[in-house]
């Protein structure tokens, strides 16, 4: 028998040098270690030998399966290293050439513009706000004093779903649903940033743009608590020498109502381009909430008051940035982006 298990592994020893592939050596193993292989089969004969030779036996057989599977091994790996050199020089690729590095994202302009705006009046005390951008006529218009057939709707070129619904075409329905929802509690103080549609397109125009709008309502709340909020906004994104003007304007949800400009980054006052001369650009729209939209809101407006301003965000990252064409927010052309 020990001559058997001899034969068995110089056969194999011989017949392993032969194999080209991995799947003819993995037959040849199970064809002599299985289960039922060669010499598995001579282990199953010991049972006739005596107690004396059993022992020795074992170890020849145990010593040749030693040897024949660290054969195996080393034939596994030379067949797997042939096999990957040809599939390199098949495919022409050097992998200790070093790998391409992906570069690294980062926030676009609009979005850091945005979160900075909301840092600023988060520090002054104010919550965020959202709510939906497919709206209902009611908060978009009516509930913000602008009923239906009123001039001040034509200004704003909605996109209408059905006559009752439409993309919004402001924040401000956000204002009348925080105070619906939070009444009768005060302070209402918060700010209402998102998406806003209109049909303008042009190079200070976009048909889906972003704004930002405030609300404080509470008791005693004065046109100067406005004034002051919008003077440290302005110096907190512009600048700590800006100052900023209240321009008499009109607009329905306020009365009085006003548009506020800011003293020009560029030449500090003296007048350039930029302010076409004036020293001042105009950056946002404000006023005193209109009693019927804190009626709306369900606070009666003899016991409260309050202030709201909006402003586009696109308006503020171009003024900040010096962008001169809305467009290129919206284009993701790398050659832009990457430079913020």
């Amino acid at each position: 028998m020990k001559q058997d298990v001899q034969r068995i592994q110089e056969e194999t020893l011989s017949e392993l040098k032969k194999l080209s592939t991995l799947e003819e050596l993995q037959e040849l193993k199970v064809k002599v270690l299985g289960k039922k292989g060669t010499l598995t089969a001579l282990l199953r004969q010991m049972g006739g030998l005596s107690p004396e030779e059993r022992p020795i036996f074992g170890q020849v057989v145990n010593e040749a399966r030693d040897i024949l599977e660290g054969a195996w091994t080393r034939r596994t790996e030379e067949l797997s290293n042939a096999a990957m050199q040809k599939q390199l020089e098949e495919e022409k690729l050097d992998i200790s050439l070093p790998g391409i590095s992906l570069p690294r994202g980062h926030q676009h302009p609009l979005t850091k513009v945005i979160e900075e705006m909301e840092e600023i009046f988060l520090g002054m005390g104010f919550q965020i706000a959202e709510g939906p951008e497919i709206e209902t006529d009611y908060y978009n218009f009516e509930a913000l004093n602008l009923p239906k057939e009123h001039p001040a709707r034509e200004m704003q070129d909605s996109f209408y779903i059905t006559e009752e619904i439409l993309l919004r075409t402001q924040t401000s329905p956000v204002q009348v649903r925080t105070m619906e929802k939070q009444h009768p509690h005060l302070p209402v103080k918060i700010i209402c940033p998102g998406k806003v549609y209109r049909k303008d397109d042009d190079a200070t125009h976009s048909p889906m743009f972003h704004q930002v709008e405030g609300l404080v309502v509470d008791r005693g709340i004065r046109m100067s608590d406005l004034k002051g909020i919008l003077l440290n906004f302005s110096r907190e994104m512009f600048g700590e020498s800006r100052e900023i003007r209240l321009r008499p304007s009109f607009f329905p949800f306020t009365e009085p109502s006003a548009e506020v400009d800011v003293s020009c980054m560029l030449c500090g006052g003296a007048g350039c381009r930029i302010c076409k001369g004036t020293g001042w650009i105009e950056i946002l729209g404000s006023g005193m909430v209109h009693p019927k939209v804190l009626e709306m809101g369900g606070y009666d407006p003899r016991e409260v008051t309050g202030f709201a301003f909006g402003m586009g965000v696109e308006r503020i990252a171009m003024l900040k940035y010096g962008i001169e064409d809305m467009r290129l927010l919206f284009d993701n052309d790398l050659r832009f982006l990457q430079q913020f």
